[in-house]
């Protein structure tokens, strides 16, 4: 992509200034039969409201930590991008009671409350709905983002060196995460067009760089699969084939 991708955030600036039409990030959740796609545009829509919705509703401060307890899933994508956006940490599956806020899918609320800090609750329901009825003690996600404006500006620009990502034990600056994901995609052979399938969890380093951070460093994209292990062989093949995946990552 562009050599002064400083952040994860600039990443997704980068595939916009190149074309913000085509499809960057395919969601299938194989529990529900949800299949929903979203534009370089489109995800950086949800990118800018969040990051309103963190640094303004959320008093969220540069160097701040956020424990993410989501799967992969294209809302857990927008989370990650938009920490990076304001300067906070995305602690990917971290500590909730060590964390200054805490955003949860509907299967974690209980560990999530550890959190002495704002909570947010993601219900992960197809097209992004809202829970039938909000958790008690925490912001419902569909209800709060919605609202929030279009476009985002930081009060306190992040820079490469601001730690940005927490993940398998490490700490990454901003600059770090970039470096790596391009270096993943250098090793996995992804370019310009690649179109990667993947179905690993966002709890690793190496879930999110295939599945969200090295395709984005080098302008490919994905198809995230969640819910897939009762997929046979066949289905799987199908999948690729009607998606135009050149590279998989399980």
């Amino acid at each position: 992509m562009n050599i002064h991708d400083r952040i994860p955030a600039d990443l997704l600036r980068s595939t916009l200034a190149v074309d913000a039409t085509r499809p960057l990030v395919t969601f299938y959740d194989d529990a529900t039969g949800e299949r929903v796609e979203f534009s370089a545009a489109t995800l950086a829509n949800w990118v800018a409201k969040t990051a309103n919705l963190l640094q303004d509703e959320l008093a969220a401060q540069p160097g701040d930590r956020v424990a993410l307890l989501l799967p992969a899933h294209w809302q857990t994508a927008v989370w990650v991008l938009a920490c990076s956006a304001v300067g906070v940490v995305a602690d990917l599956g971290g500590d909730p009671a060590a964390a200054d806020a805490v955003v949860s899918g509907p299967d974690r609320l209980a560990e999530a409350r550890a959190c002495g800090g704002e909570r947010v609750a993601l219900a992960l329901r197809p097209l992004g709905g809202r829970f039938p009825q909000p958790p008690e003690g925490f912001t419902d996600y569909a209800v709060a983002v919605p609202g929030q404006p279009d476009t985002f500006a930081a009060y306190d620009p992040p820079g490469p060196a601001h730690p940005a990502l927490a993940v398998d034990g490490l700490e990454l600056t901003g600059g770090q995460v970039v470096e790596r994901a391009r270096a993943d995609a250098s090793q996995r052979g992804f370019a310009p067009g690649s179109r990667v399938m993947s179905l690993a969890g966002y709890d690793s380093w190496r879930g999110v760089s295939a599945g969200l951070l090295a395709p984005l460093a080098v302008g490919g994209s994905v198809v995230l699969c969640r819910n897939a292990e009762g997929l046979d062989a066949a289905a799987l093949a199908a999948r690729r084939e009607s998606e135009r995946v050149t590279h998989f990552a399980d």
